[in-house]
This record gives structure tokens, sequence and C-alpha cells, in this order.
């Protein structure tokens, strides 16, 4: 089956190949998936899990992209809760081959059914942004109705999702982005937006909750406007300042099947929009990695046709 993968980690985008590997191997509560759409993160190729398992020892050559939509064709011993020939969208772990490549093998728990009436190609853009932002806004700042949060990078993967959520929960949204970002924001519903090239971040006022994207100097800048009892919430990288009188927290994504068949509920019911942008096939994966192709939306990887 064909792949992307990377095996030279000094070589950067420049190593990511399009070639033939094994088929996967189901363990056991694995499935294979039929890979349709793909997702995957531009800064991946630094993280440790491109380049090593979960005790240390060399994975490459390994296959990047960590989102996937698909179609179940294989279960591995002792999988219950999907079938094959089954919908399915969700993420693969972050130390094994990922789903830029025609089939890969994934944790059961890790996908949640997708319903018939879903793209794929939609499905691929939310796993990773989903997930974050719900558990940034609600499982880690406990956000609620009335209160003001401030969502860097609002017309992002991550921050587009958040601004959805954090409307549709009643809270005050202010959002932050580059100049070209502002319409985009606004129509997502953004109360304020602010333009981090030309406006001060202080303008934002004191706020309940900052959901961080970015880092570097946004993020400690970001850590004087959280009010007393706030919630700072970040997957940049820990801050370095606290809060004076509220909380921070760092974290990494974690899959939840329950959570998934709720954000496709959401769009099944148009209340969850991911913005789409680019749509490439698998050989011009490595070109939709480079850093200065910034295009408004999500970059999705089409590997197989419905």
């Amino acid at each position: 089956m064909q792949a992307i993968i990377v095996q030279d980690r000094e070589a950067g985008i420049g190593g990511l190949t399009l070639t033939d590997i094994p088929y996967p191997h189901a363990a056991e509560n694995d499935v294979i998936v039929q890979v349709h759409a793909a997702g995957f993160t531009p800064g991946e190729l630094e993280w440790p899990g491109t380049w090593a398992d979960r005790a240390g020892r060399d994975r490459t050559p390994s296959v990047p992209g960590h989102e996937l939509s698909g179609v179940v064709v294989e279960l591995g011993y002792g999988t219950t809760g999907l079938t094959v020939g089954q919908r399915v969208f969700g993420l693969t772990d972050w130390t094994r081959n990922g789903s830029l490549a025609e089939y890969t093998a994934v944790e059961a728990r890790n996908l949640a059914p997708l319903p018939a009436d879903v793209d794929h190609t939609i499905a691929a853009a939310l796993p990773i942004s989903g997930l974050t932002a719900w558990q940034g806004l609600f499982d880690h700042a406990r956000l609620t109705t009335g209160q003001t949060v401030l969502i860097h990078g609002a017309a992002g993967g991550v921050g587009s999702i958040g601004v959805q959520l954090a409307r549709e929960v009643g809270a005050w949204v202010i959002g932050t982005g580059r100049a070209a970002d502002r319409d985009t924001a606004l129509a997502l519903g953004v109360d304020t937006f602010l333009d981090l090239q030309a406006d001060k971040l202080e303008e934002a006022g004191e706020v309940d909750v900052v959901l961080d994207v970015i880092g570097g100097e946004i993020l400690d800048r970001s850590t004087a406007l959280v009010r007393a009892g706030g919630t700072l919430v970040t997957i940049a990288h820990p801050p370095t300042i606290q809060p004076e009188d509220g909380r921070s927290v760092f974290f990494v994504v974690e899959p939840d099947r329950d959570r998934l068949a709720d954000l496709a509920q959401r769009l099944r019911d148009g209340r969850l929009k991911p913005i789409v942008g680019a749509v490439r096939p698998l050989a011009e994966a490595p070109a939709a990695f480079a850093p200065e192709r910034r295009t408004p939306g999500k970059t999705i990887i089409r590997v197989a046709e419905d």
C-alpha cells in the first residue's frame, strides 16, 4: 500500500516521501481503517512520537498524520464496539503509524462512528481541533454561560471550533489573529476581534478563560488578563508565568469516543462547521507540510474516494 513516510529527522519536510510500505497488522483491540481522508499538523515532524515509540526506541520509517476518516476493513482480536464496513473517524496514536496512508491500524477506542451524511473530508478536519477546543474550554477551564473567553488564533483549526463552542454555551468571545482573519472570526461569532499585529492585546481587558495555541510572548502577556479565579489553558508549551489569582493548564489532547460522537452530531445539526481549506491528494501531502503554505482553513489529504 502507499503511504507518506519520514525517516530522516534532519531533513525536515524534505524527508517526506510517498512510497510503498507493508499493510498494517491489527493488534489486540485494533481495527484496520481504509483511510478516505486524513488531517495532519505541520509541526508534528518535531514531535518525539513521530520518531520514537513509547519506550523511546527509534520507529522510523514512520507515517505522520493523526486525524482520519474512513471505513473499518478488519478487526483485531478482542475488538468490540465497531464492525467491518462501518464508517469511522478519530485519532491515531501519537507513537504509531498515522493517517497519511491508504490503510492504518488504530485502537478502536480512539474512533467514533461517522454518520452516513457527514463527508469524510469534513470529518477528518474535526478530531484534533474539536477535541482540543472542547477539552480546553470545558474539561480544563470549565467555561460557563456569561463568562468571557479570549481565544487566540480564532480563525485557525482549534480556535474556530473553540469560538463556535463558546458561543453556543453563551460566553462572550474575544478572538485574536491577523488582520486577514478578522472577517472569518466575526463570521464564526466572535464578539470582539483583536489584530495581534496592530491592536494591543491588553485591550481585551480581564477575562475568565484564555485558550492559547500560540505560546511565547502572547502566552506570557495573556497571563495578566486572567481575572481572579480564572484559567489560562494552552497547548503550546507549559506556561512560564502563572496568573496572579488564577490557574494555568498545559495539556495534550486525548482521544474520546463519546465526545467525537457528540461533535459529529453537532456537524449534522449545523451547529459546528470546521473550516476546510485545500483538499489535496496523498501524493501532494509533502508539499502541504511546507511552513510557507499558510492557507485559510485546515488542509485535508484525500486518500480514497467514497
